[in-house]
């Protein structure tokens, strides 16, 4: 028996299903798959015993009770016949083989490097499209990792190199479209000009800019075409704007390049801001959405564009600070 310093506690599912219909053990193994649980005994299932597993086996038990079978959840201790150490294992061994499918999947679509411009045109648009489904599935199989399994590093590894071919490929258009660089000396005591109504895309500028180019940095509102920026004056997220669109990049992307900060959260961010400003679901995060509700939220409760940029800017620190947490969190964790 291991040492109780070092024993996990676990929940146990046992089930039983009558032979017919067969549909019905079909289904049964895709609930258990899809909660991460692993087989003990031919009718015994493994969950380590938190909230949400203690959840997912009684919903669990529920739908097998439906199904005229009989179900039992409890908590246990192992103590003969296998040990802590080699249940975790089963569990690593799992996702492993998870990890292992979706990095083979995300290598499949990856551009080479040095062929041919008509077939890496062709891969890439495939791997645009197909990686919104690469995120959900790498965040799916994270949720189940429980004990940090080895194979995860060299997914993130593989979609990270995804992601930076793609990102070299949208970098490519003409010199004409990129803006002048300027040093963050540069850009301070400027007066930032948009377009009234502010919205995703310029409450995110807004938020970046006094975040990380000037704290004091004051900002105009006017129409959203004709207007002759004066002196000292740059403006950003409006027509001939020297900060706006370029290419599949929304003025987010193209400001946070210009800063050139390296930071995954702010990455993580531009992520979002993307899909909420230029609604192709690119990237596919999880946060997306509810993001879209508090904005939409702020932009209901008032019209004062000075107001919807304290607000949103609130809400932008709040979200910067979760991600940064969350990056954290998901660098890539030794095997136990």
């Amino acid at each position: 028996m291991e040492d109780s310093a070092e024993s996990t506690r676990w929940l146990l599912l046992v089930c039983q299903l009558p032979a017919q219909p067969a549909y019905e053990r079909v289904k049964l193994h895709r609930r258990l798959q899809a909660i991460g649980a692993v087989a003990v005994k031919k009718t015994v299932y493994a969950l380590p015993a938190t909230d949400q597993s203690l959840e997912d086996f009684l919903w669990t038990a529920k739908e097998v009770d439906a199904a005229g079978g009989e179900a039992l959840v409890c908590e246990a201790r192992l103590l003969e016949g296998i040990s802590d150490a080699q249940l975790r294992a089963s569990f690593g061994a799992a996702r492993d083989a998870d990890y292992h499918a979706l990095a083979e999947q995300v290598a499949a679509l990856t551009p080479a490097r040095g062929s041919k411009r008509g077939a890496s045109a062709l891969t890439a648009s495939a791997a645009r499209s197909a990686l919104p489904r690469f995120r959900r599935r790498l965040g799916e199989i994270t949720e189940l990792d429980f004990f940090g399994a080895n194979g995860r590093a060299a997914a993130e590894a593989a979609l990270s190199e995804l992601e930076g071919r793609l990102m070299q490929t949208e970098q490519r258009a003409p010199e004409s479209a990129a803006p002048s660089l300027r040093t963050l000396k540069e850009l301070r005591g400027k007066r930032w000009v948009t377009r009234r109504g502010v919205h995703v895309d310029r409450i995110a500028c807004a938020w970046l800019i006094r975040k990380f180019i000037d704290p004091a940095a004051r900002f105009k509102f006017v129409a959203a075409s004709g207007y002759e920026p004066k002196r000292d004056e740059l403006r950003f997220d409006m027509a001939d704007a020297e900060y706006t669109h370029r290419g599949e990049q929304c003025s987010f992307e193209v400001l946070l390049a210009e800063i050139g900060l390296r930071d995954p959260a702010l990455r993580a961010l531009a992520e979002i801001v993307h899909d909420l400003d230029l609604k192709d679901e690119r990237f596919g995060r999880g946060e997306t959405e509810g993001v879209r509700q508090v904005l939409d939220g702020i932009t209901l409760a008032t019209d004062d564009d000075e107001k919807r940029l304290e607000r949103g800017g609130a809400l932008f620190d709040d979200l910067y600070r979760s991600l940064q947490r969350k990056s954290a969190r998901q660098k890539p964790s030794r095997g136990r």
